[in-house]
């Protein structure tokens, strides 16, 4: 089973294609044309470009929005890297369910659905709306053993995979990436060491509230895992099976769906932008289907940003996670789209459109 998914993971990410430029080019037409400054909405105005793009039509559609927040337990904790034990994750998926955790009231004031979905909750979940796409009960503690096989990597970004393609079918135009589990900013961590080669120390945070004491126990563990493991940037399945977890895993897939199936997926903080750069290394072009939200607190927001080459919006040192910080950036997103389709034009208003001039004139 590993070779199949290895196989049809292969098969789908050489499908993806480029962005489409003829889309992009007639919305950045439209944007000069609209009566304003050039450029004025910044940032906005280029995400919106980029939406034209994936969806090969300058009449972009960004009215059908879901959180998707993959929730999963992660043996790591067992080593002491967190405030709290695993039962908080059961618990906050649950509330996912009943719509009462802090994502699902951003994400009902943005008008989206927040979609939870178990990949590896360390105990079976019976509240209904949970979608149960469960690959075990949590991943087993890296310090001392890989903390999941290949091929339950494998399963997890197939899992993802999957989502997108079904949500674009459900008719969803855009989608957010989230997370729930109680030690994943250790795996996040770890992978980002790897990924960006960079010593344990510049990209390991506090997470949900460490001390000093706790950060410093941290950081030796995922030194320790690392030397242990000796993972490689080159083979992303097996970096995600000896040091990932199942959330991690599931948003990769999801972020390659989106590239699939050409259905733009927002990034949150440090957990989905780890999984962005996992994408990467599978898909080269992946990125061009993301949209970064925010730059969120943790060191590797920045650095992984950076190397994925995704500007965020929100600069509000943000660390809920859940989907929170992409969720919010829906409101922005619409709100550019109703300048976007509803400002007159420099025709319209019979007045002389701004010209473009390069730097160097």
């Amino acid at each position: 089973m590993e070779q199949y998914y290895r196989n049809q993971l292969e098969c789908l990410c050489r499908a993806v294609r480029p962005l489409d430029g003829q889309a992009m080019e007639a919305s950045r037409q439209h944007w000069d044309g609209i009566a304003k400054p050039l450029n004025g909405l910044g940032i906005l105005e280029e995400l919106l470009v980029k939406v034209a793009g994936i969806q090969q039509n300058a009449d972009i559609r960004i009215a059908r929005k879901a959180v998707v927040v993959f929730c999963s337990d992660n043996g790591i904790v067992q080593e002491g890297v967190t405030q709290t034990d695993s039962s908080v994750t059961a618990v906050v998926t649950e509330n996912f369910a009943r719509g009462c955790a802090s994502v699902n009231r951003i994400a009902a004031v943005a008008g989206a659905d927040v979609i939870p979905v178990d990949v590896g909750v360390a105990c079976e979940l019976r509240e209904p709306g949970v979608r149960n796409c469960k690959i075990g009960y949590g991943t087993r503690n890296f310090r001392q053993e890989p903390a999941m096989t290949a091929e339950q990597a494998l399963e997890a970004i197939h899992t993802g995979i999957r989502l997108a393609g079904e949500l674009k079918d459900s008719g969803y135009d855009l989608l957010a990436a989230g997370e729930m589990g109680i030690g994943n900013t250790t795996t996040s961590s770890a992978i980002a060491s790897v990924l960006l080669d960079c010593p344990a120390e510049q990209v390991t945070g506090r997470g949900a509230g460490l001390s000093n004491a706790g950060l410093e126990k941290k950081i030796a563990v995922i030194k320790e895992a690392i030397a242990l493991h000796q993972p490689a940037t080159q083979k992303p399945v097996e970096l995600l099976a000896a040091l990932g977890g199942f959330d991690i895993a599931a948003i990769t897939g999801l972020l390659l769906g989106g590239a699939i199936y050409r259905i733009p997926v927002v990034l949150d903080g440090m957990i989905s932008v780890v999984a962005a750069m996992l994408a990467r290394q599978l898909c080269g072009l992946a990125p061009d289907y993301m949209l970064a939200s925010h730059l969120g607190r943790e060191p590797v927001c920045r650095q992984g940003l950076g190397m994925l080459q995704l500007e965020p919006v929100i600069h509000g040192q943000l660390a809920l996670g859940e989907g929170s910080g992409a969720a919010m950036l829906f409101p922005l997103l619409d709100m550019a789209e109703a300048v976007y389709r509803e400002n007159n034009t420099f025709a319209e208003n019979q007045l002389t459109a701004y010209e473009r001039f390069s730097d160097s004139e």
